[in-house]
């Protein structure tokens, strides 16, 4: 469980009993702190920055760009085919109007589009002026679409570059054609006036120095590091005979060795790794060998160990030549003959055999969606954030004095007191005088309340670590913790956290960001109306913003129908499901359970997973396949983590019971090793609804305002959920700790605009799929029902994989012959009648019942009558 990044007491504001100057109270702005920005009407930069984080500004802006490159392009094509034309009609229209001179103007768009072009074309860029339009309409694009129809940073740099470049080059022809009078046009006043400096001073070798440019820009663009040559030597000529197949195996690029290897081999060519990626996922192939051709008479000298290795450096290729009779032609007189003597073996280096890595880079999941965007911050709203609560020096030591003055009435003497500010409750930390008993202190929570008109405080006795005694007293005038202010702090931008999620800010105004991979699990309660939801939405929220969609699956329950339906959108980029859902939030409970058990059917297909990939959980099996270390052949896959929300336990507990109950508890058990994780809140933290089964697999509890102390024992294990304020307010356990936080707030339009952002861009063609679960009704399919003189056409297909792979899977027959999950499922019922695969055996894969393909082949022909 993640803890603040600094102590809290380092951290803790603190002011003095006494003031120490003699400034006057600060006054307090009531209902200053949960209301938008209220700036003044002259701060000009706060209005221009609402202008332009205002969607429909940002959409009339991108629209006038890509309008505004329209026009510059033609207006540029218009001045190189009538420029020369226009060039003294531009002159003169500053001088005397254009109706009196009796000029018109050749171009497209008029004088303004002749004034314009004769500027970027004729005085600055010619022919490369072009690039500009380019640049003005992607930028426009994007802020129109919200999404990039290149990559804006890169393309602008490159157009840039394009357009320097080609003036140049340009500039140079014109100047050496000794034609600038007619040319110009098209090279620009910057290309030629560049030019004609730069061959005052190097003449001829001005050429070399334009080329070198654009080399450099080559190299920098496209992290070009060397320079590789062939190496061309004597022995290049050597020719071989070619070797049998027994004798010489070539590895093809992406197998793996251990599945290709034979023992009987007598020779190998294993390819040398290829240079690695560049940073663009580029795959640069193996160098192909040299070709080897027969020779019909031998030379009868041996060999020399030293020709294997310089056919290897030569050609790229690693040689093991074992018995065969290797001949030259066209050699030198200097070179060595070459006899059918047996050559010394030369093994391959272990560490450069078949390198996948060197060749193809590492494994990266988001290449799926290479174009994908993180959301950005200003989807979620700016609220007015005043920094600090608004308790005023006066009321601290108002506070101050009405504590020690109803401890001294019970006969409690303090030596100090303390207070640290929060956003929603102020801390006073008290050290008792000697020989005071905690348990008295805490005795008197309800006279402390009493004396300071407060809704309820919460007595900490004693703090953990701190050898203080805490009153948690609620503020009069409450901060808003707005989800923007959390998303773009520091702690949580810079988090490294598998699922970082940001749970709000502690009594010290610290943010505190938790790993939900680590705790592994989180039960949270509150009664209606306390923030509960809003509680759901902020952690969705966090993934969301720190998660691309290969690395993270969601599946939504929600029985209410109307709090998580918000998400609906994000079905094909971070939604998961079952095959043949229909709706990608699951409300119906009959669904909810069919979703649960097929959940732990992923949970067993993966844990088969880590025990094939030798791996001990999901982290260290998904970093074996991103250095190609698994074979996607035998079923390995980049796994994403899978996080479990479930919105209301308790009408799941009323409507289904025991059928609820058992698969979230075997999840909760088990699952945390192979990266799928569980929300689950409830309104009623009963224990009929949080039974002991499910409560002691989640060590992670977080629990808004409840109605009763019986209720807080149940969800803490302590008192204390029942004396919060609301709002927000609440309390997170984890390993025995009980920290108090300010849950941060995300509105519905918030949400609104974060889900639309990702929907709209593109996503997998379908939600991700989770393994089919088919309950009591299903899997007990009766031969009569299934007719198999009507057999699927691809049914001897999918009868020939099930035998070659010895697995009854609809998920395989899914995979290898891509088809739909309903025509897969209806093969497995007709292979089933035909007796090739067993019954359904809940999460277990069917039992192949034929051994071989001849067995096979037979029952193939009796069925077709032959």
């Amino acid at each position: 469980m993640a803890q603040p990044t600094t102590s809290p007491r380092q951290n803790t504001l603190r002011r003095p009993t006494e003031r120490t100057d003699n400034r006057p109270p600060r006054p307090n702005r009531s209902g200053a702190s949960a209301g938008r920005i209220r700036t003044p009407s002259l701060n000009w930069g706060a209005a221009l920055d609402r202008w332009l984080t205002d969607q429909r500004s940002t959409l009339t802006l991108g629209v006038l760009l890509m309008l505004l490159a329209i026009g510059l392009m033609v207006a540029f094509v218009s001045y190189l085919i009538n420029g020369a034309a226009d060039q003294s009609v531009v002159g003169s229209a500053l001088s005397e109007p254009l109706a009196e001179s009796g000029t018109e103007v050749r171009n497209w768009l008029g004088l303004v589009g002749a004034a314009v072009a004769q500027v970027f074309v004729f005085r600055w860029f010619g022919i490369g002026a072009l690039a500009l339009p380019v640049i003005v309409f992607l930028a426009g694009y994007k802020l129109a679409f919200r999404h990039e129809l290149l990559p804006l940073s890169r393309a602008t740099a490159t157009l840039l570059f394009v357009a320097v470049w080609v003036s140049l080059l340009l500039g140079y022809i014109v100047l050496v054609s000794n034609s600038a009078e007619t040319s110009s046009l098209w090279c620009g006043g910057i290309g030629y006036e560049v030019n004609v400096a730069l061959y005052s001073l190097f003449g001829w070798g001005n050429l070399a120095l334009i080329g070198f440019m654009l080399f450099a820009f080559v190299v920098y663009y496209f992290n070009v590091r060397t320079l590789k040559l062939p190496t061309i030597s004597r022995p290049d000529r050597i020719r071989t005979a070619p070797l049998r197949d027994d004798t010489l195996q070539t590895y093809e690029e992406g197998e793996q060795n251990e599945e290709d290897e034979e023992d009987d081999l007598s020779a190998e060519t294993v390819a040398q790794p290829a240079m690695a990626s560049n940073g663009y996922n580029a795959v640069i192939p193996p160098p192909v060998p040299a070709l080897i051709e027969e020779k019909q008479d031998a030379i009868d000298e041996p060999l020399p160990p030293t020709v294997p290795a310089v056919i290897a450096q030569s050609t790229g290729v690693t040689l093991t030549i074992k018995n065969r009779d290797v001949v030259t032609d066209d050699l030198d007189e200097e070179s060595p003959e070459l006899s059918a003597t047996p050559a010394p073996t030369f093994e391959p280096d272990p560490f450069e055999e078949d390198d996948l890595v060197a060749r193809h880079g590492l494994y990266d999941p988001t290449l799926d969606l290479p174009q994908y965007q993180y959301p950005t911050n200003d989807l979620l709203t700016e609220y007015q954030n005043n920094r600090k609560a608004q308790v005023s020096d006066d009321e601290l030591t108002a506070n101050k004095i009405k504590i020690e003055n109803t401890l001294r009435n019970f006969g409690i003497e303090i030596d100090s007191i303390q207070a640290s500010i929060g956003p929603t409750v102020t801390l006073y930390e008290i050290i008792p005088a000697k020989g005071v008993r905690i348990s008295k202190i805490k005795s008197l929570e309800d006279d402390i309340a009493l004396s300071l008109s407060a809704l309820g405080i919460r007595i900490i006795a004693p703090m953990p670590g701190m050898g203080t005694i805490g009153i948690e007293v609620p503020n009069k005038n409450r901060e808003m913790v707005s989800m923007r202010s959390m998303i773009t702090s520091d702690v949580f931008s810079s988090s490294k956290f598998d699922l970082p999620i940001v749970l709000g800010k502690t009594i010290s105004n610290e943010i505190y960001v938790a790993d939900l991979a680590k705790m592994p699990h989180l039960l949270m309660a509150g009664a209606t109306g306390q923030g509960k939801s809003v509680g759901l939405n902020v952690l969705l929220t966090s993934l969301i913003y720190k998660k691309h969609p290969s690395q993270l699956k969601l599946v939504l329950v929600d029985p209410k129908k109307v709090e998580l339906t918000l998400f609906n959108k994000l079905e094909r980029h971070f939604l998961a499901k079952l095959p043949d859902a229909e709706e990608p939030i699951i409300t119906d409970t009959k669904k909810v359970v069919n979703t649960l058990n097929s959940l732990c059917i992923e949970m067993d297909n993966r844990y088969n997973l880590l025990k094939d990939g030798g791996c001990r959980n999901l982290k260290e099996y998904n970093a074996k396949f991103v250095k190609r270390r698994l074979n996607p052949e035998k079923g390995h896959r980049f796994l994403p983590y899978i996080v479990l929300i479930i919105d209301e336990l308790a009408d799941l507990m009323m409507t289904a019971g025991k059928e609820v109950e058992q698969p979230i508890a075997r999840l909760a058990q088990l699952a945390r090793a192979i990266g799928i994780h569980l929300v689950v809140a409830t309104q009623r933290p009963s224990v009929n609804v949080i039974t002991g089964l499910i409560k002691a697999n989640f060590p992670a509890r977080l629990s808004f305002k409840v109605t009763s102390k019986i209720d807080s024992r149940t969800i803490l294990d302590t008192g204390g959920a029942e004396q919060l304020v609301g709002m927000g307010d609440m309390l997170l356990s984890s390993n025995s700790d009980i920290i108090r936080l300010q849950c941060p707030f995300v509105d519905t339009n918030e949400i609104e605009d974060l889900c639309e952002f990702v929907g709209n861009q593109r996503g997998y063609d379908d939600a991700y799929a989770l393994p089919e679960f088919l309950g009591d009704e299903g899997g007990q399919t009766d031969e009569k029902d299934v007719d198999l003189d009507n057999r699927d056409p691809m049914f001897d297909e999918a009868a020939r994989l099930i035998v070659i792979h010895q697995q009854g899977s609809t998920s395989l027959i899914q995979r290898k012959l891509k088809l739909g999950y309903n025509r897969a499922g209806r093969l497995v019922d007709q292979l089933e009648a035909a007796k090739i695969v067993g019954q359904f055996e809940g999460s277990k894969a069917r039992d192949v019942l034929v051994s071989d393909l001849q067995t096979l082949e037979e029952m193939l022909k009796r069925l077709k009558g032959e």
